[in-house]
């Protein structure tokens, strides 16, 4: 274990016993270096559930192996945090597992999530930026997201302004509408206010989870 101000470095055996200890380090760590107790819960989280992943999917029995978490923060002050296996991934079938949650609860934890498979393992790149704005706070004060279901998917309605600090918040939003992109989108822009930097990373981030589930985002404007 390598621990600094700006750095973290974790190396385990990639059994479900060692995500506890993980956990503690994780939170510990974040909390010394200025994250809230939502920001650090939400990091752990993430992470967990990309290490949980490694330990059914990438090893699975009687193959043994390692994991590497690393963490670094950056000078914007947000978290980049890898989760790295060396293992071959053996996904079993839809019907035997949950697979599909895991993404789901990183992508609303997190501000991005990357997954970089090879031949020599998975890499799963997290990162959050520090406390980012939500929903109600001065910042964006008249924003709101209505979502309702219809026959073909999810619909999201997003009302008033949607400021650049406010796009962290949009897009978990969005993304837990879509279900991770397992749903299909529409996202409803004719009730926009005047700010709306926080809309296009947003828009961006979401409309790639859905494609990877196979899934498409579409926009509604005036």
């Amino acid at each position: 274990m390598l621990v600094h101000e700006d750095f973290l470095s974790l190396r385990f055996p990639a059994d479900a016993r060692e995500v506890a200890p993980l956990r503690h380090q994780l939170r510990e760590w974040l909390r010394e270096s200025g994250f809230g107790d939502d920001e650090a819960s939400d990091l752990v989280l993430a992470v967990s559930e990309a290490v949980n992943n490694s330990v059914e999917h990438a090893y699975p029995a009687p193959a043994t192996g390692t994991i590497e978490v690393r963490a670094r923060i950056g000078k914007d002050g947000a978290v980049a945090i890898d989760v790295t296996d060396h293992g071959q991934w053996r996904v079993p079938p839809p019907a035997l597992t949950t697979r599909g949650r895991g993404l789901l609860l990183m992508r609303e934890s997190v501000d991005d999530v990357v997954i970089d498979r090879s031949s020599r393992g998975t890499t799963v790149r997290l990162r959050r930026g520090r406390s980012p704005v939500p929903f109600g706070s001065p910042a964006a004060t008249d924003c709101e997201v209505h979502v309702y279901e219809t026959s073909s998917g999810v619909v999201a309605v997003i009302r008033g302004n949607v400021p650049a600090e406010a796009g962290p918040s949009l897009r978990r939003t969005l993304t837990t509408a879509a279900r991770g992109g397992t749903v299909p989108l529409t996202v409803d822009l004719t009730e926009l206010g005047e700010e709306t930097g926080g809309v296009q990373h947003a828009l961006h981030t979401v409309s790639e989870a859905l494609e990877a589930a196979g899934n498409r985002l579409t926009i509604r404007m005036n």
